[in-house]
């Protein structure tokens, strides 16, 4: 039987707190281990805890969530961390990118996708609120003569089979759903991501599938 998935909120708002744990504990397979109410907080319990993932707000008082998430990347063995707010605003996805979140999940998500965040972020898989991931792909992802030139340079590094991974990633599909799709068990197509981030220097799969649209491998 799997363990169940180590949980941290990190939230200035009790309320939210407890909403989340709420949701989250219901889930047969998370569990939650603790609490924070800034982002220092939130670091220090991320070291001692050692969570497999983490939900992260972003206004905080001390410590901010984005430099929380930056702090986390730079630990040990650093758990998954998936942003949760209200703001929607552009530079706060690309900053948490950035930093290192491997999901982006607006605040009126239903309680079915905070879930999903979890399990998701856990797997290793990316999970961004579809609002701002058109948001995103529009602004910053379009395959614009310069992008396009400068990606395709970038993915010349990958064989064959990992850009035609890369293509899946960039549909936003799971490691289970990439390995149905090329016929693959899912550890392999684990491990084809894990080069193909590594290859390309990025820090998760959002940035991967940016690169991939803006190399018109998607059109």
């Amino acid at each position: 039987m799997t363990a169940p998935t180590r949980t941290l909120i990190v939230d200035d708002e009790w309320m939210v707190r407890a909403t989340l744990r709420t949701i989250l504990e219901a889930a047969p397979d998370i569990t939650v281990v603790g609490e924070a109410s800034d982002g220092a907080e939130a670091v220090e319990l991320a070291r001692t805890l050692g969570p497999d993932v983490v939900l992260m707000d972003i206004r905080m008082p001390r410590t901010d969530g984005l430099t929380a998430t930056e702090r986390i990347a730079r630990l040990d063995r650093p758990p998954y961390v998936v942003v949760l707010t209200t703001f929607d605003l552009d530079e706060y996805v690309h900053t948490a990118l950035r930093n290192g979140a491997v999901g982006f999940l607006l605040k009126d998500a239903s309680a079915t996708d905070m879930v999903a965040a979890v399990r998701s972020a856990a797997r290793g898989d990316a999970m961004i609120s579809p609002r701002v991931t058109r948001r995103l792909l529009q602004k910053f992802a379009g395959p614009t003569p310069d992008r396009r030139r400068d990606a395709e340079q970038r993915l010349s590094v990958l064989t064959d089979k990992e850009r035609e991974v890369l293509v899946t990633v960039g549909r936003g599909m799971s490691n289970a759903e990439i390995a149905t799709t090329l016929y693959m068990s899912e550890a392999t197509a684990k491990t084809h991501v894990s080069r193909i981030l590594a290859k390309l220097g990025l820090a998760n799969r959002v940035q991967a599938a940016i690169l991939a649209h803006q190399a018109g491998m998607l059109d």
